[in-house]
């Protein structure tokens, strides 16, 4: 009789009604670019290539955010197994080595690899299976790993007798444990033994004396204490990005546990108390947590593609310890939480799957910080004060806040906020920080900072900004005009009033319906003036005005934003002819270009196509021609706006989304979607391998407008997901 993996997995997550379906493995190489993200809902997470290997210096079973959801900091970095059945030993690790080597090659026994319930291989060990399972849990500072032993798992025909003993597999895992911060990497030295206190089931590890413990909890099995520093460790993605690629952790001890068929260990790696202790309990709760964001989000009939984009939306939403509220991570693994992001992502990851209160919550959060009319851009990792170098956060606000109110009709809530978006347009209309400021003349806002980058392609080496957009930026005025638009829909809507400037300089308490024409005026003046963006012979936008007049006719993708936003101020026929040129020169299966191939200026490849880019080579090419699936939301809802949801307009999108769905399991971070690709063909996955807003404008899209897509986009025969 065969041993079912997907029963046991439905069985284990007590979910009989879905199957989980199992990821290709494809050919097997070592060196996988494929990778595994967990994570726990305060910025810690588990991560590694699909074989479980540490290949970049952010890898790690525990890297936890010592100040939720900053301060990360790598503290358990892998388990290394091996496992001894009728005395033949097999290492089921995989390991890449300064001197070249990958050993051991444990990869190769890998026969099965399952994204859900939680990440779960299968190891065929003779004519037995190892499962093994790394789940979090949300809100806990720990990760469990989890061993079962199927032997065997085709019943023997024989009716000899059979020593049961034949059957135990001895299993030995090697505790690897580090203690920095996830950006760096260890150089260790004899010297440095870490602390461990032991007790029965229990290792309590400290690398210094400042440093926080890690406990590691098991449910069976003894503990041998055996310190050693493992040298040479290399980190091939590490090497692609120029960085420091060699690493040394440190080898605490090995847990030793004996294992009859069906039988399990567990090993928790935890900054808290651990409870639980076996990995079935882990993963139910686990599991349930997927389930609810599942049925919140009203998902029962749809593709899986949508409901793996809602099951990895959560990843980013996080709690902030210094607000107690929730913020969003623009990307793992190296980003913490940005204003501009988590504007954007909003409405994708928390209102479009039916989390209205962590959406409030987060415009709470960001709300707090607003400074001279401006929302932080970003919280530095290490937990020092919001940086303020962004034009557009604060203008994206506006934006997160409307879907917001026409999702829950929360008036109190919204009135609250309206005085905070009132003082953004005072701010702006007398100058902020960086020159941020509205031309008294046309309404247009101009960012007047050369040596700050404050648009969304704000790569920046050194004092050399990489894409100097200085003056009034196209997208900018068209988020500035939305947001104008929207306080004076706000004001009518909620029937507010309040004491304003109004435009003849006379203070005076109004009605709503004045207040909103006080708004009303100043984006009628913004969408007179938007002309000066429209460039006649090219049939498009100009990308910005430069300070002197003079204008930018570089082919970008931030012209979309002046048809996508929710009170465009293109028409319809300038969208048509604008989205022309844009789909003939930026669209791509995997998002649209930042450049026109076209442009002198345009890169083709993300770090110039180098083996070894260096932070100049990728932050030169960031924004000069590669591919922000991101983009795919402003350029469906560009495209509904000038030619609606007709079928053969619906038809058009839902085939181009295709390749970017199959990627979702196919490429880069299972379950995600990558933060860039190369701007040439075939357009491989770079940057962050999971990104918020790649992830969320899906996830809107398809929300709003449910037909683009089909039940057959990347889903194979025996529903296995093709690579």
């Amino acid at each position: 009789m065969t041993f079912h993996p997907q029963e046991w997995l439905r069985n284990q997550a007590e979910d009989e009604n879905l199957d989980f379906p199992e990821i290709d493995l494809g050919d097997r190489k070592a060196d996988d670019l494929r990778e595994f993200l967990i994570t726990n809902g305060l910025g810690s997470y588990s991560s590694a290539n699909i074989w479980g290997a540490n290949t970049r210096r952010y890898h790690g079973l525990l890297v936890a955010a010592l100040q939720p959801p900053v301060r990360r900091t790598v503290m358990f970095s892998r388990i290394d197994e091996v496992i001894s059945v009728n005395g033949v030993e097999t290492n089921l690790a995989t390991n890449f080595w300064k001197s070249g080597a990958v050993s051991p090659q444990g990869f190769k026994t890998i026969c099965s690899f399952y994204l859900l319930p939680v990440p779960t291989w299968l190891y065929e060990i003779g004519d037995g299976l190892l499962i093994k399972q790394i789940a979090m849990m949300p809100g806990k500072q720990q990760v469990a790993v989890g061993y079962t032993w199927q032997s065997p798992f085709i019943v023997r025909r024989s009716k000899e007798v059979r020593d049961e003993s034949e059957d135990v597999a001895v299993l030995k895992l090697h505790l690897l444990v580090n203690y920095r911060d996830f950006h760096g990497v260890t150089q260790g030295w004899d010297s440095w033994q870490f602390e461990q206190h032991v007790e029965e089931g229990l290792v309590r590890i400290k690398a210094f004396d400042q440093a926080h413990p890690l406990s590691i909890y098991y449910d069976c099995g003894d503990y041998h204490v055996q310190p050693d520093w493992y040298c040479g460790y290399h980190y091939p993605r590490e090497l692609e990005r120029g960085l420091e690629d060699g690493e040394d952790c440190f080898h605490a001890g090995v847990i030793e546990a004996n294992l009859r068929p069906g039988q399990s260990v567990t090993v928790f790696g935890a900054l808290d108390d651990v409870l639980l202790r076996s990995i079935d309990d882990v993963v139910k709760i686990s599991w349930a947590h997927k389930s609810q964001l599942v049925s919140r989000a009203n998902l029962k009939d749809v593709p899986l593609e949508q409901k793996l984009l809602t099951l990895a939306a959560d990843d980013f939403v996080v709690r902030r310890q210094s607000t107690r509220s929730n913020s969003i991570i623009a990307g793992y693994h190296w980003f913490s939480d940005w204003g501009r992001d988590s504007m954007i992502s909003l409405t994708g990851l928390a209102i479009a799957t039916g989390r209205v209160k962590v959406a409030r919550s987060v415009l709470e959060t960001f709300g707090r910080y607003l400074s001279d009319g401006m929302l932080p851009n970003f919280f530095p990792d290490s937990g020092q004060a919001p940086e303020y170098n962004t034009s557009d956060a604060t203008l994206w606000w506006a934006s997160a806040l409307l879907r917001y109110y026409r999702e829950t009709t929360d008036t109190q809530f919204v009135r609250e906020q309206l005085p905070l978006l009132e003082s953004v347009v005072d701010w702006h209309i007398k100058g902020t920080r960086h020159g941020l400021r509205m031309d008294s003349v046309d309404g247009l806002i101009s960012a007047g900072d050369p040596n700050v980058q404050l648009t969304w392609m704000d790569a920046k080496v050194g004092d050399f900004v990489v894409t100097p957009r200085t003056g009034k930026a196209v997208e900018i005025n068209a988020l500035w005009y939305n947001f104008l638009r929207t306080i004076e829909f706000l004001y009518c809507a909620t029937g507010s009033a309040g004491l304003y400037e109004n435009p003849k300089g006379k203070p005076g308490l109004v009605g709503a319906h004045r207040k909103s024409e006080y708004y009303a005026e100043i984006a009628d003046l913004v969408k007179a003036n938007f002309a000066k963006f429209w460039n006649q012979d090219l049939g498009c936008f100009y990308d910005f005005i430069r300070e002197d007049g003079a204008s930018d006719s570089a082919i970008r993708p931030n012209q979309l934003l002046a048809a996508s936003l929710t009170f465009p101020v293109a028409t319809k026929e300038q969208t048509k002819s604008m989205l022309f040129v844009v789909e003939r020169d930026l669209l791509t299966a995997k998002g649209l270009r930042t450049l026109s191939p076209n442009d002198p200026n345009y890169k083709g490849a993300y770090g110039n196509g180098k083996e070894r880019a260096n932070q100049y080579d990728r932050d030169i090419t960031y924004h000069q021609g590669t591919v922000w699936p991101w983009l795919f939301g402003p350029w469906i809802d560009s495209r509904i706006y000038a030619f609606g949801v007709e079928q053969e307009n619906v038809r058009l999108i839902s085939r181009h989304l295709q390749p970017i769905f199959s990627h979702i399991l196919n490429e880069g971070c299972v379950g995600s979607v990558s933060e860039i690709f190369d701007g040439d063909a075939p357009h491989l996955a770079r940057g962050c391998i999971a990104q918020a807003w790649s992830i969320a404008e899906l996830l809107r899209v398809v929300h709003d407008y449910p037909s683009i897509l089909s039940t057959d986009l990347a889903i194979g025969e025996r529903g296995v997901l093709q690579r």
